[in-house]
């Protein structure tokens, strides 16, 4: 669960800096998030968040 909402502040911080500096118009943050929507109710759902959960092990586990 940790994960998965570091995950959505993560990309939700990117997406109001690339709203804030104009890389991203509001049309294209809404299409955005109604993919994401619409992914998660799918059945690929699991997979992405397995992928998820093993990239963010990857990255856990990195030292620098």
């Amino acid at each position: 669960m940790a994960v998965s909402i570091s995950v959505v502040l993560l990309l939700l911080i990117l997406a109001v800096i690339f709203l804030r500096s104009g890389g991203l118009k509001l049309s294209h943050a809404l299409v955005c998030l109604l993919l994401g929507f619409s992914l998660a109710g799918t059945s690929i759902a699991p997979t992405i968040q397995e992928g998820l959960t093993a990239t963010a092990d990857i990255v856990s586990s990195l030292r620098p």
